[in-house]
């Protein structure tokens, strides 16, 4: 398994590039974590959370009407099925415990679709930790309702007006509350991005999902599939699918980026990309020829970043993994499709995914294919309304 390094890295990508006083702090995180990692009391108390509280294991199931209609056999992981309506449940429930055992009595969270800030709002109330969510202005206008569920759960939902005043700005800002708030202050970063060791932190809560998708399809088809696909922003939902697949070389990856409107206003940074810094990694970064981080855009708003975790950096240099851009227009006709076909309404991030079955049956009929539905599109609704009256 590609693990990282001593110095956290995957390949040449990862690391820890942040300023000297967050060292400590990651450094205690590190050590905290390759203990408790070990201890079969936090595991079981882990699993314990996930399974009566989140509602783990979730369903694979079989999309009969989706399967038909593109000639393959599709099964769609359900995590939008999951307490808070998405996979964020996962990571927030095993860093909240990390933060509960030490000591920390307040967390912070970065988020873009709200999904995240919403599952830190919701474990902080299970473990009594205040909570401050940072969101742009941008996330806050687009995602107004999963804004009010952060607030209804106690958490304090903290405007950033900089930048593009998205999810990257957002981050920029939980960076600097944390560094000046270490003592009671635990970042619960949401994504497999950030410094060593929260990539492969998030990755491991995560992989929960992968876990279970190779289970289940064993016991479905008594095989492996031969495609796994997920939607990628900074990649935590893909990554918690792939990573238990990774030595199953016959089992394909496929990440899809979010292709925004063109080449020069999306959000897929492996795609679009060149290897840069941003927030504490190395990794794939839309950046201009001076190495200044791009605006970005995405009609999902859980995609609209200008980085991706490092791990996929290093899938993608090894071709474990390829990585597809995909348009607002294409996610909204995924959209719709899995809506019509199959009564489940998706979120844009995993819109992306769903529309790309489009593209994939077309080389690959017949082929046996898992889906990460990686949340519920119930927050997306007045955007998707908005541009399909447009």
């Amino acid at each position: 398994m590609p693990i990282p390094d001593k110095k956290g890295y995957y390949g040449s990508f990862g690391g820890k590039f942040m300023p000297e006083t967050l060292f400590s702090c990651l450094s205690e995180l590190e050590v905290f974590y390759g203990k408790v990692k070990k201890e079969n009391s936090f595991k079981k108390e882990f699993q314990f959370y996930l399974k009566n509280y989140a509602g783990r294991p979730t369903l694979l199931y079989f999309a009969k009407n989706l399967s038909k209609h593109l000639g393959m056999k599709i099964y769609l992981k359900r995590e939008d099925l999951l307490h808070t309506g998405a996979h964020k449940i996962n990571n927030s429930l095993g860093q909240a415990l990390l933060a509960h055992h030490m000591g920390k009595s307040r967390i912070i969270a970065e988020t873009g679709a709200g999904q995240h800030g919403v599952s830190a709002a919701t474990v902080a109330r299970l473990f009594n930790l205040k909570c401050d969510v940072y969101m742009g202005e941008e996330d806050i206008r687009r995602q107004r309702m999963n804004v009010f569920r952060m607030k209804i759960l106690g958490a304090r939902v903290i405007p950033v007006k900089s930048g593009s005043k998205t999810l990257k700005d957002a981050c920029n800002e939980a960076i600097r509350d944390w560094v000046t708030n270490v003592r009671d202050t635990y970042y619960l970063i949401g994504s497999t991005f950030g410094p060593h060791p929260y990539p492969m932190i998030v990755r491991d809560f995560q992989s929960v999902i992968g876990k279970e998708a190779r289970q289940q399809i064993l016991k479905e088809q008594n095989r492996l599939p031969d495609y796994l696909l997920a939607c990628v922003g900074g990649g935590s939902n893909s990554m918690g699918l792939f990573y238990p697949f990774f030595k199953d070389l016959k089992v394909k990856f496929i990440g899809v980026e979010a292709g925004g409107l063109n080449k020069d206003l999306n959000s897929a940074s492996i795609s679009y990309g060149d290897v840069g810094v941003l927030h504490g990694a190395k990794t794939y970064v839309l950046q201009d020829k001076f190495g200044q981080v791009k605006g970005t855009h995405s009609i999902a708003a859980g995609l609209d970043y200008p980085g991706v975790g490092p791990e996929h950096s290093f899938y993608n240099d090894l071709k474990r993994a390829a990585y597809v851009a995909v348009k607002d227009n294409e996610a909204l006709e995924g959209f719709k499709m899995l809506s019509e076909l199959e009564g489940i309404i998706p979120a844009l991030e995993s819109a992306h995914a769903i529309s790309y079955l489009k593209k994939l049956a077309k080389k690959a009929k017949g082929a046996l294919v898992i889906v990460c539905l990686s949340g519920r599109g119930d927050k997306d609704l007045e955007i998707v309304q908005e541009s399909l009256d447009k």
